[in-house]
C-alpha cells in the first residue's frame, strides 16, 4: 500500500521564526518557508516539515539525528555557535558526547535541543 509513497517526517515548534533561524543559521540547513510552516531540506529526503503549534510540548526523545564524520568536530562547531549539549549522568563526557568503544556498541552521539526544546543529535 505505501511502498512507493514519498513519506516525510514532521514535528512541531512553538516559535517558527526562532526555528527558521536555528535550522538555517546555526545548523546550516536549506530552510524553505511555506504557508503551513517550514521545510528543512536535508540530503536524501523529501524534506522535513516543521509546523507551528501554540501548545507545543517538546518531544522527550530524539526527533532528528544528523550523521557526521567526526562527532568532536561537529560538537565543537556547534558549541562555537552557542549550542549547549545535554549532559546525561554516567553516559556523556564533559563535552556531552556518549562515546562508543566499538561500532558493535553503536555510534558516538551527542544530544542538543532546538529553540522549542526538541531533542536533536549528531552521531558517528
Amino acid at each position: 500500500m505505501f511502498t512507493d509513497t514519498k513519506a516525510f517526517s514532521g514535528f512541531s515548534v512553538n516559535d517558527l521564526a526562532a526555528a527558521k533561524d536555528f535550522y538555517s543559521t546555526v545548523l546550516g540547513l536549506n530552510v524553505e518557508e511555506t504557508s503551513m510552516g517550514l521545510t528543512l531540506h536535508v540530503a536524501g529526503t523529501n524534506g522535513i516539515f516543521v509546523y507551528p503549534k501554540p501548545d507545543h510540548v517538546p518531544a522527550t526523545y530524539t526527533i532528528l539525528n544528523f550523521p557526521v564524520n567526526d562527532v568532536d568536530a561537529a560538537v565543537n562547531a556547534l558549541i562555537a555557535k552557542g549550542v549547549t549539549f545535554e549532559q546525561y549522568t554516567n553516559v556523556t563526557d564533559d563535552k556531552g558526547i556518549a562515546r562508543s568503544t566499538s561500532p558493535e556498541k553503536g555510534p558516538s552521539i551527542a544530544w542538543f535541543k532546538d529553540p522549542a526544546g526538541n531533542i536533536l543529535s549528531v552521531l558517528s
